[in-house]
């Protein structure tokens, strides 16, 4: 299989890992945050296959993301690697999320949602932000959007 099509095969399952209903039985809740992490652990292995996808062309000494992406190797800096790194700085992109949430599901407390029990008495501003599966949904489209970008200029390699 190519890094191209591991990649469109790892979104594809992401997206389908968060259309899976959670149920209505005492498992919900885990049945959701397994869902949501899931989905957070493919998006990783599908940013590495993306990194091999669009660096094909790059001889480049690592291609992990967290090696690409957040170290300070710029010998060998291509368009397509700059330019995502250039996402990864800023905390409102797609890629700036997502890496937060990824440095949330390697910690202890996990990425998953917690929706437990809200306490009337406490303002919070969690309510207003989408769950975190809509979050995800919208960070894998925007990556789709961003990911044809990407391949277009490295085709042109």
């Amino acid at each position: 299989m190519t890094p191209r099509a591991r990649t469109n095969q790892l979104l594809y399952q992401a997206e389908l890992l968060l259309g899976i209903e959670a149920g209505d039985d005492e498992h919900r809740e885990a049945r959701r945050c397994a869902s949501e992490e899931g989905a957070l652990a493919l998006l990783e292995l599908a940013l590495d296959a993306l990194l091999r996808d669009v660096s094909t062309h790059a001889q480049l000494d690592s291609r992990h993301w967290r090696d690409l992406l957040l170290g300070d190797d710029d010998d060998n800096v291509i368009a397509e690697l700059q330019r995502l790194r250039s996402l990864a700085a800023d905390p409102e992109s797609w890629l700036g999320w997502l890496l937060t949430r990824l440095n949330a599901l390697h910690g202890d407390e996990g990425a998953g949602s917690k929706r437990g029990a809200v306490n009337a008495q406490l303002i919070s501003s969690s309510h207003s932000a989408a769950p975190l599966d809509e979050q995800l949904r919208r960070c894998i489209r925007a990556a789709r959007d961003e990911i044809a970008a990407l391949r277009e200029t490295s085709e042109e390699w």
